[in-house]
């Protein structure tokens, strides 16, 4: 597999600077105050279902607009724009009955990204601007069902989401992106969905681009919609080897502050953040001017823990514009060199070090706890002709042999004083017999 062209390049400017990302594209999208005929445009303007709010579909009903978005973020100094795609996927698309339009609304954005981005960079060759292909987190989520009476109950399943993923990323891919964006994270079983989906095409098209991935921290619990903890998190999508991990959306930089360089600490790759301009008032609006962010966020840099720094909702052209003056020859973060380890994680991390002691891996099922149980294993011959087979690879268990497996199969139920009585032989024996049960009688 080779690396895409660009490849090189952005690693050399992570190398050599703070990268600037662009600012929140919903926030300018207000700003137009566009109307629902404007959404809908000639081409739309019989569709069935309101389509007021479907943000995605303006760079086909309004591309211009889009277009003088991305400008206006180049311009303020952004050495990365996003796609107009955070919902150009299959799955939310649904809602407006667009599902069919997943890759053309992917395939466009990032088309009139790359013509800005290329002006750009025609204007001032060592400054090269990228496009980053943004892959949201769609509408629904795998790991949490959506019915508070119903636990086990899923509305999206991970085949479903690499499906819509795929689609996003191909079109994404032939507009001419740069990187791939994976971001706003609140689900990571999605997330791995998107991973799956991005590497899977990569190896089929034997071509790699950057991946960049941006969690969600949802609240002052320090976790992931679905429960994981900064570095759970990152043990989860590590596999990736993204160009970057970062966290963005839902705080602002005083309260993402922490995560960012718990984040800092523990990533062997790249660091990003693009914060909110605060968090919402009474009326949902941020109210964080350019210069209060960057007062927070100027300890991040002068701390070294960031590479990438953008803006997420509230953020402007001038809030990018602020922080592109202020970090124009800002030193990067110096990744870490982290010590080998195994690295699990549930809600929470757990990693396998020099440091641990026992570690007992898998699950344990304690087929001698009932009767009933034990019937039923017997019947099955899911434990004896194992055993048998093990020790002397007969098929089948004499019966002189019954009475000593039925004591072998009841050894943890074995009152310690009659285990303590038996010889010492015997002793040794039923030990043994217990190690093959647990090592060979599980199911």
């Amino acid at each position: 597999m080779v690396k895409s062209d660009s490849y090189s390049i952005i690693e050399k400017r992570l190398a050599e600077n703070v990268l600037i990302l662009d600012g929140a594209m919903g926030t300018m999208i207000q700003s137009y105050k566009l109307e629902e005929q404007d959404y809908r445009g000639e081409r739309f303007a019989d569709w069935n279902s309101d389509l007021k709010g479907n943000n995605d579909l303006l760079s086909l009903t309004q591309p211009k607009i889009i277009k003088d978005i991305y400008t206006s973020y180049l311009a303020a100094g952004a050495d990365i724009i996003e796609t107009n795609t955070f919902n150009a996927n299959y799955i939310s698309m649904l809602d407006y009955h667009m599902e069919d339009l997943s890759y053309e609304l992917n395939f466009e954005s990032a088309r009139l990204a790359r013509e800005a981005a290329d002006e750009f960079t025609q204007q001032n060759p060592d400054k090269p601007r990228f496009v980053a292909g943004a892959v949201g987190p769609t509408s629904r989520t795998c790991t949490i069902s959506p019915d508070v009476n119903d636990p086990g109950f899923r509305n999206v399943h991970f085949d479903e989401l690499v499906a819509a993923y795929t689609t996003a990323v191909d079109g994404l891919i032939k507009g001419g992106v740069d990187i791939i964006l994976i971001e706003t994270i609140f689900d990571t079983l999605n997330a791995k969905a998107a991973i799956y989906a991005v590497l899977d095409y990569f190896e089929k098209t034997g071509v790699r681009y950057p991946i960049m991935i941006s969690g969600t921290i949802t609240d002052a619990s320090g976790r992931t919609l679905s429960g994981q903890t900064t570095e759970a998190f990152w043990n989860s999508i590590s596999h990736a080897k993204p160009i970057s991990v970062g966290l963005n959306c839902a705080l602002g930089p005083k309260e993402l502050r922490q995560y960012v360089e718990e984040l800092s600490r523990i990533a062997d790759t790249h660091v990003s953040a693009h914060p909110n301009a605060g968090l919402p008032n009474a009326f949902g609006e941020y109210d964080e001017s350019p210069e209060e962010m960057l007062e927070e966020i100027q300890g991040w840099v002068d701390s070294g823990f960031l590479n990438i720094i953008g803006g997420c909702c509230g953020t402007s052209p001038e809030h990018i514009a602020t922080f592109a003056k202020a970090f124009a020859d800002a030193t990067p973060r110096v990744i870490p060199v982290i010590e080998k380890a195994c690295r699990l994680s549930g809600l929470e991390p757990f990693n396998i070090d020099g440091n641990s002691l026992f570690v007992n891996v898998g699950e344990r099922t304690n087929v001698t706890g009932t009767r009933r149980c034990l019937n039923v294993l017997l019947k099955k011959g899911i434990l004896i002709p194992r055993w048998m087979w093990h020790v002397n690879k007969w098929k089948t268990v004499p019966k002189s042999s019954t009475s000593t497996w039925t004591k072998a199969c009841w050894i943890r139920r074995l009152p310690w004083s009659v285990f303590l009585s038996l010889s010492h032989q015997n002793q040794i024996f039923l030990a043994y017999l217990s190690c093959l049960i647990l090592r060979n009688g599980r199911f």
